[in-house]
């Protein structure tokens, strides 16, 4: 029987993930069987269960991959790049979120993963894990910032991380239920708000 390479078994396990996502966005987390999933992967429950053994891991896993990019750029930028802006960040961060939404809707799964975590303590353990990280990415950025006179001192960077980290939660809903056009300059209004000392906008 011929070895099933590695690949393979990425691809299976995308296959799996962009089946769940239709499923979950089409029609919700509950009301979204295990049956459902097999049949929109067009897959057996045994090539199913070879990745995932329930419907609670494939919500961690879609979670995981949607926040892996903004986890990226907020790492890069508290440690190869702390020359750049809040602003330049956060709006950077936004692009990612309405790239992302365009092509597989990150933000109406956002919005569905909100709730469920409100009844999920698994994955509101695993939000709050995810979050946490990029607030301490954050952090430093602000810390930078702030040694540089591009932030005000008067608060703490961690207040300002988490300031910065309310804006994503809005920013989302709006990209799921809005027009796109009402967010189109959001990310050019992060830069204006927050530019950085001047010279590293």
């Amino acid at each position: 029987m011929p070895k099933v390479t590695q690949q393979h078994m990425d691809a299976r396990r995308e296959q799996i993930l962009d089946a769940a996502r239709r499923c979950f966005l089409r029609d919700g987390f509950h009301s979204t069987s295990m049956q459902d999933l097999f049949a929109e992967a067009g897959l057996s429950a045994g090539a199913v269960y070879r990745h995932f053994t329930s419907k609670d891991e494939m919500i961690l896993a879609i979670v995981e991959e949607n926040m892996r990019d903004v986890l990226d750029i907020t790492l890069a930028v508290a440690t190869k790049r702390q020359g750049q802006s809040m602003g330049a960040v956060m709006a950077e961060l936004l692009d990612v979120i309405r790239a992302k939404s365009a092509e597989e809707d990150v933000a109406g799964l956002a919005v569905l993963v909100w709730g469920e975590a409100m009844r999920n303590r698994s994955l509101a353990g695993k939000l709050d894990q995810l979050m946490g990280r990029i607030r301490a990415n954050l952090v430093t950025v602000a810390r930078c910032q702030q040694e540089k006179g591009g932030l005000p001192t008067n608060v703490t960077a961690e207040a300002i991380a988490s300031t910065m980290l309310s804006v994503l939660p809005g920013y989302i809903l709006q990209v799921a239920l809005l027009d796109p056009a009402v967010v189109a300059e959001v990310p050019d209004a992060v830069r204006a708000l927050w530019p950085g000392p001047a010279g590293e906008r």
